[in-house]
């Protein structure tokens, strides 16, 4: 996304641009979940959403699987709704007629790139700050001990917090309260770890987030 269609601000700015934390949003459907915006996905989780102030991995084995189009609808409702979310280190320029087109206001969008440990650090940081409706980030790596500081700091801040990583994550375990695996072949959505319950059995077709 060029600079003209976004806000590309510095960690330090965007958390100054709310210095009262907000506890819990007056936005949120519900103390624990939000909707995804996939009537499909929601009947498969427990909880019926994504679990809010809460980390969700989503695991692909490259990106363009259809990852963003999981987020979009949740993107599209905070915006609408004035908070803040706050992408880190996305892999590659984002197509803002496309975000628009989903419903996000890019008004309500800030991008910060960095590389290497910074992402799990930016990423931390604004999840706990409680500036941010949702924060996505790309770490390269991450171990058991940053993604749990991480879904601490999801907590913390009352935020939803998205981690993107590749597909062999999968096999190592996670703190994460929800994670998803993006099948290129046939392209399909398995939960693999969910909040409230077992992991459902069977998977979604692409066609139910594309």
């Amino acid at each position: 996304m060029d600079n003209a269609a976004t806000n590309v601000v510095a960690l330090d700015s965007l958390l100054d641009s709310r210095r009262v934390w907000r506890g819990q949003s007056p936005h949120v459907d519900d103390a624990s979940t939000q909707p995804t915006g996939h009537s499909a996905l929601d009947a498969q989780l427990p909880l019926g959403g994504w679990p809010y102030a809460a980390l969700t991995e989503i695991l692909s084995a490259r990106p363009g699987l259809g990852e963003l189009m999981l987020v979009w609808p949740t993107l599209a409702r905070l915006t609408a709704a004035g908070e803040r979310v706050v992408l880190i280190a996305p892999p590659y320029l984002l197509y803002p007629h496309a975000w628009l087109q989903a419903g996000v206001d890019l008004g309500r969008l800030s991008i910060i790139q960095v590389q290497g440990k910074d992402v799990l650090w930016a990423a931390e940081q604004c999840l706990r700050s409680g500036s941010c409706g949702a924060v996505l980030c790309w770490p390269s790596r991450a171990d058991d001990r940053a993604l749990r500081r991480l879904q601490v700091a999801a907590e913390t801040g009352q935020t939803l917090a998205f981690a993107f990583r590749h597909q062999r994550e999968a096999v190592n375990a996670s703190p994460a309260a929800l994670r998803l695996v993006l099948e290129g072949s046939p392209q399909q959505l398995r939960v693999l770890k969910c909040r409230g319950g077992n992991p459902p059995a069977t998977a979604l077709a692409h066609r139910v987030w594309h």
